[in-house]
């Protein structure tokens, strides 16, 4: 198997030692570090548990010791799929103190995406949960075992027959190995894309701890901070923004959400005395909406994160009102470059900007499609690279001679507007946007504008191929309970607000629901395609 590096030009690699930015930090010495310092305060509270930072740091040890016993050896790659439990972070911390990489997939992962991960990372092993959310993981684990030569292990956290069990699997930490060189890898997180399967995207412990540390400061966590996990841990926004590992980093405490809904995520913000959260935005819809009817009582909550795609400034200047607390907007990714609006940002730039990046030395080009820089206020693509923000996928030429340009420019995909003040305005990606008879519309606006209605809960708007146009647009409207605007009377309203009329949608459709992606953002591509399977299903009347 290719070997997992991800390495930076070495004047690169040297300004960010010197700037202080790499310390030197790795994953084992962190955890050792804030267990020595905060023993008995809870780190991790979840599915009845309180586990302390000792008790997290004794049972990460014993786990990474009892995987090497079973015959893995530090470099293996070991795939992670768990829902939002406890056992989450004994496993992690386990295989980084082993010098095992952990390999990071989502819950909703099937067969196609988990045979594809462990395929293309290599993986001899497993760990997951046996089921998650009444779908048998552990069935499908074994299945690909008995498939896959190179999977030789998996490990159950629960019961399940064939597999060994989590609680099993331990040994003595003497047997641990030096921690890792703070420039290796880390783990294999996984792309967000919206297209093909996931490309793994290698992060070293020097790159990925220097974002845990900035994005704490930046969201003002310390030791009393307590984070509510309500996405799935293993996705780098709830892992890193500053989100898990970040509170962890901080000496606070990570409280798991079984499930995201406002009725049960209330309760434990209340119970739990939770201070931040972070949700995508149709969650952030969902709670808001839940939140004008009950007026929950959370005065503990100080901060609500929004970020996995653009939050839309109607949807954002009600989080205040509603939830009594700071909205701070995330836009970022998981090859690297995170922003964030500051918690004194004036109100109408954390309500109409996505934020500005982390690092001083992050660099941001906004270019035209010839790959000219554009001023400041007129949308282009986003370039970037930083201490931070990847050089190259794990095994991936051709993604990479796509997404990476001299120079070590990583293109994003996404469109942009960057503001005087280092503000980026995210005009959505660049596949979103519609050329309708050369009128190029951005998707996302369209729908701030349709979400302004009171009876619209939320948007999504995406284009349809057109023989005469190019392309036109279809606006997918989800309703508020128990209301359901007519396409005319949205029409209407959008008239109203005075803008182009190419702007309006030539098509829309209620919905009951939107279909989202395994962490919980709108699929646009589901929508793409049962457009694209309509029209084709038309062709062969």
């Amino acid at each position: 198997m290719p070997e997992i590096t991800q390495i930076w030009p070495e004047d690169f690699a040297a300004r960010y030692r010197a700037r202080g930015h790499w310390r030197g930090e790795t994953f084992p010495a962190l955890l050792r570090a804030r267990a020595a310092a905060h023993g008995t305060r809870e780190a991790v509270v979840g599915n009845g548990r309180r586990m302390t930072y000792a008790e997290l740091a004794a049972g990460a040890q014993a786990f990474g010791a009892g995987l090497l016993a079973r015959g893995l050896v530090p470099g293996d790659r070991v795939l992670v799929q768990m829902g939002n439990c406890p056992e989450f972070f004994t496993a992690v911390f386990g295989l980084f103190a082993a010098g095992l990489i952990p390999v990071y997939a989502l819950p909703a992962h099937r067969r196609t995406e988990i045979a594809h991960l462990l395929a293309r990372s290599g993986a001899r092993g497993m760990i997951i949960e046996a089921r998650i959310a009444g779908f048998d993981h552990a069935a499908l684990a074994l299945s690909l075992k008995d498939e896959l030569p190179a999977l030789e292990h998996v490990i159950v956290a629960g019961s399940a027959g064939g597999a060994a069990e989590m609680a099993a699997v331990a040994g003595d930490p003497a047997g641990l190995p030096a921690d890792p060189d703070p420039q290796s890898v880390a783990f294999l997180q996984i792309s967000g894309g919206s297209t093909g399967l996931p490309k793994l995207i290698p992060r070293t412990h020097d790159d990925y701890i220097y974002t845990l540390r900035e994005s704490a400061r930046i969201s003002g966590l310390d030791g009393d901070s307590r984070y509510l996990a309500a996405l799935p841990v293993a996705h780098n926004f709830t892992m890193s923004s500053p989100g898990t590992f970040g509170t962890l980093y901080a000496g606070g405490t990570v409280v798991l959400g079984p499930v995201a809904t406002p009725e049960a995520c209330f309760r434990l913000i209340r119970e739990e005395a939770v201070t931040i959260t972070a949700l995508v935005p149709p969650l952030a819809l969902t709670w808001l909406d839940a939140a004008a009817e009950t007026r929950p009582d959370i005065p503990t909550l100080q901060v609500l994160q929004v970020g996995g795609a653009k939050f839309l400034p109607e949807a954002a200047r009600r989080v205040r009102p509603l939830l009594g607390c700071t909205l701070q907007q995330v836009f970022g990714m998981a090859e690297g470059l995170v922003n964030y609006t500051r918690l004194d940002d004036p109100e109408e730039v954390i309500t109409e900007t996505q934020g500005r990046p982390i690092s001083p030395d992050d660099e941001i080009r906004v270019v035209d499609d010839a790959g000219d820089p554009v001023p400041d206020g007129m949308a282009g693509h986003l370039l970037t690279r930083g201490p931070y923000t990847i050089r190259g996928y794990h095994d991936e030429p051709g993604a990479n001679a796509r997404s990476f340009e001299p120079g070590g420019w990583y293109r994003s995909g996404d469109i942009v507007a960057r503001q005087g003040s280092g503000h980026l305005v995210v005009m959505g990606r660049a596949g979103d946007h519609i050329n309708r008879a050369g009128e190029k519309i951005s998707a996302e606006e369209i729908e701030d504008h349709l979400i302004a209605h009171p009876d619209v809960q939320d948007a999504v708007v995406v284009s349809i191929p057109d023989a005469v146009l190019g392309e036109r647009s279809c606006a997918f409207i989800l309703g508020r309970a128990g209301t359901a605007p007519k396409p005319a009377e949205l029409r209407r309203f959008m008239r109203g607000r005075d803008i182009a009329a190419f702007k309006i949608p030539d098509e829309i459709r209620m919905v009951a629901a939107l279909d989202v992606t395994a962490v919980g953002k709108i699929s646009r591509r589901s929508l793409r395609e049962t457009l694209k399977a309509e029209a084709e299903a038309r062709k062969e009347q």
